[in-house]
Parts: C-alpha cells; sequence; structure tokens
C-alpha cells in the first residue's frame, strides 16, 4: 500500500499543476502525447523483449491503451460537455467499477469490497459535490467510460501480472504498457488535436517533462506495480484518496478556495472506509488460520 499513497501524493500534485500551467493554455491531445511518448522513454531502455510471449505483449499493450490512452481521449472529451466541478463530481464512481471488475475477472464476489467502495465514493462525493447542470448525461456517461477504462485497466493489470513468474522483474516489460497508450495517443493528437496551441514557454514545457518522466513514467508503474500487491477494496479505496490529497496540495500551494469542513469530513470517510477494508482483511485471514 505504501506505493498507492506514494503515487497519491505525487499525483496530487499533477492535477494543480495542469489546472494552473496547462488546462485551456496547451492542446490536451499534445499534453497527452507528451506524457505518455515521455514515459515511454523512460522504460524504452529497460525493456527485455524476449522476457514476453507475443501474446502476453499484446494483452500488456491493451492493458496501457485502455488505462492510459482510451481512458484520456474520454477524460478530456468530457470537458467540451460538462463543468469541471461536473467531471470531478463524476470521477468518483471508480472505485465501484474496480471493486465489481476484480471480482468478475477473478470469478468471484466479494460484497464488503462493493461496500467499502460505495463508502469511499461517498466520502469523496461530500468533498467534491457540486450542483449539476439540467443537460448532463451525456457528459456522464464520457465521464464513466473514462472512469472504467481506468479500472478496467488497473484491473487488467492485476490479472495479467499473476500469470507471470513472481522473479520476472515487472520494469523491464512495462514499456509494452506505455507503448500501447502511444499506439491510441498518436492518431488522437493527428487527427484532433490543434497544433496552433502548443507549449509557449519554457514553464510549461517544464511541467509536460515533469508530468511525462515523473508523473506518467515512475507514477503509473509504481501504481500498477502497487495495485498488485494489495486487495481489491484497498485499490478501489485509494482511487478517491487522491480527492483530499489533490485538494489539500491546491489550498496550501496556490490558495485555491476549499471548503475545509468538508474536506476534512470526505477525508475522514475514506479513512474509515480503508480502515474497514483492512479490518475484515484481518478478520477474514484470522478465520483461515483458526
Amino acid at each position: 500500500m505504501s506505493l498507492l499513497v506514494l503515487v497519491t501524493a505525487l499525483w496530487a500534485f499533477s492535477f494543480s499543476l495542469i489546472g494552473v500551467y496547462l488546462s485551456g493554455q496547451v492542446d490536451s491531445y499534445f499534453a497527452v502525447l507528451m506524457r505518455v511518448g515521455l514515459a515511454f522513454l523512460v522504460f524504452l531502455p529497460l525493456l527485455r523483449p524476449r522476457l514476453l510471449r507475443p501474446r502476453q505483449m499484446v494483452v500488456l499493450l491493451g492493458v496501457g491503451a485502455l488505462q492510459l490512452g482510451v481512458m484520456y481521449i474520454f477524460f478530456y472529451q468530457s470537458f467540451l460537455l460538462l463543468s469541471v466541478p461536473e467531471v470531478l463530481l463524476f470521477t468518483i464512481f471508480t472505485p465501484i467499477y474496480i471493486a465489481l471488475l476484480d471480482d468478475l475477472l477473478f470469478g468471484r464476489f466479494t460484497p464488503f469490497y462493493l461496500l467499502t467502495a460505495i463508502l469511499a465514493v461517498i466520502g469523496a462525493a461530500v468533498i467534491r459535490y457540486q450542483s449539476v447542470s439540467e443537460s448532463f448525461w451525456a457528459g456522464f456517461l464520457v465521464v464513466q467510460g473514462a472512469n472504467l477504462c481506468f479500472a478496467l485497466g488497473q484491473v487488467g493489470y492485476r490479472r495479467f501480472s499473476a500469470t507471470l513468474p513472481d522473479e520476472l522483474p515487472r520494469h523491464s516489460v512495462f514499456a509494452w504498457f506505455y507503448l500501447g497508450a502511444l499506439v491510441v495517443a498518436l492518431p488522437a493528437f493527428l487527427l484532433l488535436g490543434n497544433v496552433e496551441a502548443l507549449p509557449t514557454s519554457g514553464l510549461q514545457w517544464g511541467v509536460l517533462l515533469w508530468l511525462g518522466l515523473v508523473a506518467s513514467g515512475l507514477g503509473f508503474f509504481m501504481w500498477n506495480l502497487g495495485a498488485v500487491k494489495v486487495d481489491a477494496g484497498t485499490l478501489a479505496i485509494m482511487n478517491n484518496a487522491l480527492i483530499p490529497a489533490g485538494l489539500l496540495v491546491n489550498l496550501v500551494i496556490w490558495n485555491r478556495d476549499a471548503d475545509l469542513m468538508r474536506l476534512a469530513l470526505g477525508a475522514v470517510i475514506i479513512g474509515v472506509s480503508l480502515w474497514l477494508n483492512h479490518w475484515w482483511k484481518k478478520r477474514k485471514e484470522a478465520a483461515l488460520v483458526s
């Protein structure tokens, strides 16, 4: 779980960097292409193609294309249909998708994971809820497409990693993940991107370098590695732990308005869901031992 906490802290800064320095200034498809391309370059020197069979390469390519590539296409399109608060509100359903998809792919049903995931969604809603516009259904469905892609990508990687030998170094094959995302991001930019909205300052290029090399490059690798080491309930909950972390960073560094009472209350609810999941897991393990 320490990896998920570390990446949560890392990504908490990313949201503010995007909102302050890139959003509305740099073409979103170019930003996605830069992030995915730089992340691929980080892991390309580490790639050992012979460690995976061709079918396994294709699976990892597909996971990357789904979790990063297609997810970002949905996500950025949603901003054309919804206000930012609405987009943020509708992203909170990801934990439920993870809990359900993980059980589906591993051939089981764990109601308690679903319960704690719903509790995490409630905590996130307390923090982020704002009234929505009357005509938001199309945007809602687009955001759910992004949520489903991200959730299915995480669960898919958990399922894929479980088929690999423990001694196989995951960093030696993870470039395939980013290549899969690049296969989606490159044509998306060529077809939909605006070449007149490229970065115009050194600061914007610096932010893109940080997001690509660190937030995407190291971040998604560590997140997926951490996702394999925890149960589905913890993974589902941690998907919404980013909400209070991101708002807190934004408040402290950029002094943006935030309802501290709602922030604290939502964080407590998410924390309780994590505690309940840990308590249930320990109780289940104790029952198996006895």
